[in-house]
């Protein structure tokens, strides 16, 4: 009896140690992607869409600037594609101005995938001597997408419908999450290259 006492002791006793110690370890990764998001506009969406790069990207700036524009990057490749099947099915909720809007949408989309995808280049291969003229650039294409995001959802001002709110509601969250990379990407651009352990 007093063996099995001492076995159960022992157990509580290494639960105690060791399960503070994960707890410190998660909430450690939880706080560098909440201090990340907290330049953002929409700091519960960064956090969510950027959680899993907190191991990674840890406190430099570049990494959750590159992982920004890489979430953005999917995310409006998925509307993108969405859009995209709205316009090949010719849907018949969509007529005349609506219908425009959304030829219009297709090639804003595309556009801002060009954007983010020249911006990404950039920030992957970022030099301390160059390290301005990039960071303009990138914002500048950066910009240039959500400009045309906010283009596509003023094309729909007005509208109403399931499929008009469907399509608005995509679009506004995935202009949430460029707005969010922009931010990221200032941040970088104010920080700089010359951070502990944040060399490209």
């Amino acid at each position: 009896m007093a063996k099995l006492f001492n076995i159960f002791v022992t157990f509580m006793l290494i639960s105690c140690l060791t399960f503070p110690i994960s707890a410190i370890h998660v909430n450690a990764h939880e706080s560098y992607v909440q201090e990340a998001c907290s330049v953002t506009r929409y700091q519960d969406l960064c956090v969510k869409s950027l959680a899993s790069y907190s191991n990674k990207a840890r406190q430099s700036p570049r990494k959750w600037a590159r992982a920004g524009v890489s979430v953005t990057l999917r995310e409006v490749k998925l509307v993108a594609r969405y859009l995209d099947r709205l316009k090949m099915r010719g849907n018949s909720h969509l007529k005349g101005r609506n219908r425009s809007s959304l030829l219009d949408c297709v090639e804003c989309f595309q556009d801002a995938l060009d954007n983010l995808h020249k911006s990404l280049r950039v920030l992957r291969r970022l030099s301390f001597h160059r390290f301005n003229e990039q960071m303009n650039n990138a914002l500048t294409w950066l910009s240039a997408a959500l400009t045309v995001e906010d283009t596509c959802l003023d094309g729909f001002e007005g509208s109403r419908g399931k499929l008009i709110s469907r399509v608005h509601d995509k679009v506004q969250n995935v202009s949430y999450i460029t707005s969010n990379a922009l931010a990221l990407a200032n941040k970088l651009a104010t920080t700089g290259l010359k951070d502990v352990g944040d060399y490209p």
